[in-house]
């Protein structure tokens, strides 16, 4: 019993194997395991790595711990819980709020859920989608690193999963009419519409442009920035979108010179970070905000804890998680309704003070 797929961590594959012997009914619910010294010897394997396959079995909810008694299997263990993998590019940014979404309705509907981060590496990414598939997952929830890898390769890829697979704020371009990937994303292009519709309602009209190239979300916030300009024939001036890999100091006291410049009184960030670090630089060189210059930011992660609260693009991140969680469990359910969804969630953008004078939160619906 002690033979391990290479690909894998040991106590992965042993955490599994364990969990296969329960569902067998090797153990009952309310029945205490092996110790783990017993457990290691059957499966030849360390004593560590028994506790790392126990920890995880601990953390899906099939067995407990009780201290001086040993392990056993949960009493609410049924072994047809589902088992949800969810892969995330970070457990810090953005995305704890889509995970909170997911797990609330994964808890709801009894499921159990484990959630890692791809930490935006491609190599990572694939290792990650591997482990959760040996740990027996039944459904995949993922937002992978498309604009970092070959995308049509990776999609291709997550389709030939033999669980399904849900994706979450990354939508397939490209694909065939009749794809059978389901996505649930924030639709950015709304998002860079709204947040130039916001600054003309204001009496915005040199609106600029400042954003990174190199995000999942870069080109689409740019086209909705750019088809707002169009509707609403604003200046469209040249030089006021810059876009770069990275923004240091140097250059974003570049863009500052160039605004001032150029004489734009609203700019669209990309990046609440970015936003924030603009800052500085427009007050050096003598614009005030919001009386010259109004500033939308975009993610609203961070946005509000500036030092001018900044009026943001906020995504829909709960609502992301939770429908993407309950497309997933449709389609595990004793149906196995596995109907393709493509959802697209209109953001809002959140009012502050860099682009108004009140101090009080306004919600501003998209039109």
């Amino acid at each position: 019993m002690g033979a391990f797929p290479n690909t894998q961590p040991l106590f992965v594959s042993l955490a599994q194997q364990l969990r296969d012997r329960i569902t067998a009914g090797e153990w009952s619910r309310g029945e205490r395991l092996p110790p783990e010294a017993t457990l290691a010897a059957t499966h030849a394997v360390g004593i560590n790595t028994v506790r790392r396959a126990v920890g995880m079995l601990v953390d899906d909810g099939v067995v407990v711990r009780r201290q001086g008694s040993g392990t056993y299997v949960s009493a609410r263990w049924t072994g047809t819980t589902p088992l949800i993998g969810v892969i995330v590019p970070s457990r810090s940014y953005y995305f704890p709020t889509v995970v909170d979404g997911i797990t609330e309705v994964a808890r709801a509907a009894g499921a159990t859920v484990r959630i890692v981060s791809s930490e935006y590496d491609d190599a990572l990414e694939i290792r990650r989608i591997r482990e959760l598939l040996a740990a027996g997952c039944d459904g995949l929830l993922i937002t992978p690193t498309l604009h970092r890898t070959d995308p049509t390769a990776r999609l291709d890829l997550l389709r030939a999963l033999p669980i399904p697979v849900v994706l979450m704020e990354r939508m397939p371009t490209d694909s065939p009419p009749d794809d059978g990937l389901s996505a649930v994303c924030t639709d950015v292009v709304a998002g860079g519409y709204a947040a130039v519709r916001h600054l003309a309602r204001q009496g915005r009209r040199r609106i600029g442009f400042l954003g990174r190239r190199d995000t999942a979300t870069a080109d689409a916030a740019l086209r909705g920035y750019r088809r707002a300009i169009d509707d609403l024939t604003l200046v469209d001036l040249p030089g006021a979108v810059v876009r770069r890999d990275s923004w240091d100091d140097a250059a974003l006291a570049d863009y500052a010179h160039r605004a001032l410049s150029v004489g734009l009184d609203g700019v669209v960030c990309l990046g609440d970070r970015e936003a924030t670090a603009l800052l500085p630089h427009l007050r050096r060189v003598g614009l005030s905000l919001p009386d010259d210059l109004a500033l939308v930011a975009f993610d609203d992660e961070e946005a509000a804890d500036a030092s001018l609260p900044l009026t943001a693009v906020s995504p829909p991140k709960r609502e992301i998680g939770r429908l993407a969680a309950a497309t997933l469990l449709r389609q595990l359910g004793r149906g196995g309704d596995r109907t393709p969804v493509r959802m697209l969630l209109q953001p809002v953008v959140r009012e502050r003070a860099s682009t108004t004078v009140a101090s009080t939160r306004v919600l501003q619906p998209l039109a």
